[in-house]
């Protein structure tokens, strides 16, 4: 089983969406804090907006979405890999343990004078010191940017391509690669479902929709997943 999830599953948590009707990212373009080109023309702007961000995490909490996920991850007995969008720690902080962030996390930096990545806690800002090599200045948010590689493909599109449930989850359907992973979790033959406030941009792909707030349709969706597999289990019989 590979579920992927998105902005939506964290917005009832108060974490504000990756673009809102207005197409800006909490009133800024996405071109001026989102690119290596915003970083390397006004990297004071663009520390603001993620050390902002970081703080946010603070006074938020994970939701029943979150929470039903890490128990489906202890209760399923096959293979399992949740895939983010989401920058936050809160499926961590709900539980989860078999998770990639393919968009990098808030409370990760990365030095660019060594290449090492770990973990940040607090603002970061322009003088921010590596704690590997002890550089200043060098560390940015450890963040997937527009132009850049999500991390872990390679163990993505491998689990992609054996598994034989994809579920989406809160995502647009508009960002890739991840927008992408349904064509291929249908073309190896797993069964696609997705879960959404509404209708995604490729819901045409997915063999069910299911429509509704992530805190009441995942936590349900997650108790039918697992009555099912008890149901088949040959210990059930």
């Amino acid at each position: 089983m590979l579920v992927l999830t998105g902005a939506g599953i964290s917005a009832e948590s108060g974490v504000a969406t990756f673009r809102g009707p207005d197409g800006l990212w909490e009133g800024h373009r996405v071109e001026d804090v989102a690119t290596p080109e915003a970083y390397d023309r006004d990297p004071a702007l663009v520390h603001a907006f993620y050390d902002a961000r970081r703080a946010k995490l603070e006074t938020v909490a994970p939701n029943p979405a979150h929470a039903a996920l890490a128990r489906l991850e202890r209760e399923w007995s096959g293979e399992f890999l949740l895939v983010t969008q989401n920058v936050d720690d809160l499926h961590e902080r709900a539980g989860s343990q078999k998770l990639i962030h393919m968009h990098g996390e808030l409370a990760s930096g990365w030095c660019l004078a060594c290449d090492s990545r770990f973990t940040w806690v607090g603002a970061m800002g322009e003088g921010a010191r590596c704690p590997s090599c002890a550089a200043t200045g060098k560390v940015r948010p450890d963040i997937v940017w527009f132009g850049e590689m999500p991390y872990a493909m390679d163990r993505i599109e491998d689990a992609l391509a054996r598994c034989t449930l994809f579920a989406s989850i809160g995502t647009s359907g508009a960002v890739y690669p991840a927008a992408g992973f349904v064509q291929t979790a249908r073309y190896v033959g797993a069964h696609c479902v997705e879960l959404n406030l509404e209708p995604s941009q490729g819901s045409i792909f997915f063999h069910e929709t299911r429509l509704g707030r992530a805190s009441e349709i995942i936590p349900a969706w997650v108790d039918e997943i697992l009555a099912q597999f008890v149901q088949s289990s040959p210990m059930s019989l």
